[in-house]
């Protein structure tokens, strides 16, 4: 099995607002700044409560737009036993996430903590949920999801190089 596992994933709850812009920014960041030895990985989002081919928040399509990203082909997936059995690791948005995925699933990857614990001495792990907030709150989530990133290319580097 954990010759099979080659995929980030990033879970929220419905898959419209956080985890497709977190998706969306790794992506980003591992196409810029990955390097050869970080090729191999894949990138998912997923939500724990997702119903299924729903499109992104449009203010997550917005916030993310601004800084030259398109989520918007992003559909919502409900998160399986199949993902994570494909996870080298699951990163969340909150506790909860983390503690739902401990409730509901049999087998977890080895590595499965919150997006923003990558980052050292950060006085918030926890990323909110902007779902019904304003273009602002939308905003304040990817710049604390764009915080993460050289955090997480570096723990990625350490943790999964090929």
């Amino acid at each position: 099995m954990a010759g099979e596992r080659d995929t980030v994933t990033f879970i929220c709850t419905g898959n419209t607002c956080r985890s497709p812009m977190a998706e969306g920014l790794l992506r980003a960041a591992l196409a810029k700044r990955g390097g050869p030895e970080l090729a191999h990985l894949k990138v998912t989002s997923l939500g724990l409560a997702a119903m299924g081919g729903e499109l992104p928040s449009t203010n997550s399509v917005r916030a993310m737009a601004r800084i030259g990203l398109d989520i918007a082909n992003h559909r919502s997936r409900r998160l399986t036993q199949a993902d994570l059995d494909r996870s080298l690791i699951v990163f969340g948005m909150t506790d909860s996430h983390l503690h739902a995925l401990q409730a509901r699933f049999d087998s977890l990857p080895p590595q499965v903590m919150l997006m923003r614990e990558v980052i050292p001495q950060s006085t918030s792990w926890e990323i909110p949920d902007p779902f019904g907030g304003d273009y602002r709150e939308y905003e304040a989530t990817r710049d604390s999801m764009i915080e993460a990133m050289p955090a997480m290319l570096e723990f990625l580097r350490k943790h999964f190089t090929q």
